[in-house]
C-alpha cells in the first residue's frame, strides 16, 4: 500500500485518519494541505475517485463561490488554487481515494 494522507494540521479528522493508520503500522505520507497543497494530477485522481462535490468543504463560507462556476475545471482549479475549500483528511491509495474519515473503507484497502 502507497497511502497518503492530505490534511490540515489543525483538522480533528486528520489526526484520527493518522492514528488510524498509525494503530495498524501502516506506513503513510502526511501532506500538509495548507502549506503544501495537491498537484493538478492528484487533485484529478481523486476527483474522478470520490466526485468533486465530496471533495469540497461546504462548511467553508467561501465555499459558495464554486456553485457559481459553471464547469468542472474551473471548480478543480479554484480547488487548486485556495486548498482551504478541500474538505480533509483526503486520504490516497494509488487509484483509490475517500475524503473525510472513513475507516470501513481503508479497512477494505488492507
Amino acid at each position: 500500500m502507497n497511502i497518503q494522507i492530505f490534511g490540515k494540521s489543525k483538522c480533528f479528522d486528520t489526526k484520527k485518519a493518522e492514528r488510524y493508520f498509525k494503530e495498524r503500522r501502516i506506513k503513510f505520507q502526511a501532506v500538509d494541505l495548507l502549506r503544501y497543497g495537491m498537484s493538478q494530477k492528484e487533485l484529478t485522481s481523486v476527483a474522478r475517485a470520490v466526485g468533486l462535490e465530496a471533495l469540497v468543504d461546504w462548511k467553508n463560507p467561501d465555499a459558495a463561490l464554486l456553485q457559481y462556476l459553471a464547469y468542472d475545471q474551473d471548480k478543480l482549479e479554484k480547488l487548486l488554487e485556495d486548498p482551504k475549500l478541500i474538505k480533509t483528511p483526503v486520504v490516497r491509495n494509488g487509484k483509490l481515494a475517500t475524503v473525510g474519515y472513513c475507516p470501513e473503507a481503508w479497512g477494505s484497502w488492507e
